[in-house]
């Protein structure tokens, strides 16, 4: 008997698309007019966090939406961002970023209970880790809980994959 048709949802971010727009926002803040000695930087802050910094609060705020538009650029939700507010350290105000990677247990939990309330009859959604396997007897059942899904607002970037 062949194997029930299921697919993955994911939440992933590629990481060389975020130092791809990392690399151009820290380029634009060193070339910007309006950002020529407010000492604003940008950098990564271990492995899934990004450390912007300047002199005023206005300015690090400025940087943060020039990062936030070079992600967009470059096919990256914003929901898989997750900004910090602007805080002062010393004469410098600093805004810690965290990459989001994979679906924590409470959101799977909400995507599970969302799939079986308004989802079709015999779709399951089983959680596996830092994702979720849905699997349904038919293919139409589950191209409308993709369908379903992509309408819900959970808070995080959902991506689809091992669609069989």
């Amino acid at each position: 008997m062949p194997a029930q048709p299921s697919f993955d949802v994911v939440s992933k971010v590629d990481r060389q698309e975020v130092d791809n727009a990392l690399r151009q926002a820290e380029k634009e803040l060193g070339t910007r007019f309006d950002f020529r000695g407010t000492g604003a930087t940008i950098a990564w802050a271990g492995e899934e966090a990004v450390s912007l910094s300047a002199e005023t609060e206005e300015r690090v705020l400025a940087a943060l939406d020039v990062f936030k538009e070079k992600l967009v650029k470059r096919n990256i939700s914003l929901k898989s961002l997750d900004a910090g507010e602007a805080r002062a350290s010393g004469k410098v105000y600093k805004i810690d970023c965290k990459v989001v990677q994979g679906i924590d247990t409470d959101k799977a939990k909400q995507i599970s209970k969302a799939i079986r309330d308004e989802g079709p009859k015999g779709v399951q959604a089983q959680i596996q880790g830092d994702q979720l396997r849905v699997t349904a007897k038919k293919k139409d059942d589950l191209q409308a809980v993709i369908t379903l899904l992509k309408q819900g607002d959970f808070g995080i970037a959902l991506q689809f994959t091992n669609y069989r």
